[in-house]
């Protein structure tokens, strides 16, 4: 069955893959699933319907037959148990690899990624408070901490535990949203990763066909 996930009609990123649906696309790109999009306004996403699927009102949704699910990380963990491709197999040379991926994943939207967000929120929304200049430095050094002990731990590997896994997939996904920031220029070996990400056919096709619905344009192929 193929399964339909909502994206935004008119994402607020402009088409830079940073919308959530983004990560879910990638997810189904790298396993070969095929999937369908219904794009929702921001109106819709408020809409009784839509908060039978989502109950705080965002995207992605992922439907598939009578399952609904919602919150990208388990979105992405389900498409990763169903489908080979994005976590070792239970069972096989190492059989803690596949727990180790799935800790990756957590780690990345539970441990990295809020601060990230916190930038974006100071940023954007807090930018003319009184305080904002003083806090901005501060929220920067979360950031700049996390970072430090990510590139650490990556050190020259390709991959944060072997081969690619969904816990790259997330992690990618994550330090994305730091790009236009400049801060990721300070971790040369991070840099790179997010690169090799961004250089995976399933990566680009995923980008290619949410920035597709910003333009009004086919995907490139």
């Amino acid at each position: 069955m193929t399964p339909t996930l909502t994206a935004f009609e008119r994402s607020p990123d402009g088409g830079k893959g940073l919308a959530r649906d983004t990560r879910i696309r990638w997810a189904l790109e790298e396993v070969g699933q095929p999937y369908e999009v219904r794009l929702v306004s921001f109106g819709a996403m408020k809409e009784p319907a839509h908060l039978a699927l989502h109950p705080f009102g965002q995207i992605p949704t992922y439907e598939e037959g009578d399952l609904a699910l919602f919150e990208t990380g388990a979105i992405v963990f389900h498409i990763a148990e169903r489908h080979a491709g994005l976590l070792p197999p239970a069972s096989g040379g190492d059989a803690n690899a596949r727990a180790r991926a799935i800790t990756w994943m957590f780690a990345a939207l539970n441990t990295v990624e809020p601060p990230i967000l916190e930038l974006e929120t100071a940023r954007l929304l807090e930018g003319d408070r009184s305080w904002s200049a003083q806090r901005l430095p501060l929220v920067e050094e979360r950031i700049r901490n996390r970072l430090g002990q990510l590139s650490a731990r990556l050190g020259n590997a390709d991959w944060l535990d072997g081969g690619f896994s969904a816990g790259d997939l997330m992690m990618v996904s994550v330090l994305l949203r730091l790009k236009s920031s400049g801060i990721l220029d300070g971790y040369p070996n991070l840099a790179a990763y997010v690169a090799r990400g961004e250089a995976r056919p399933a990566y680009k096709r995923a980008f290619d066909a949410q920035l597709a619905v910003f333009t009004g344009k086919p995907p490139t192929a």
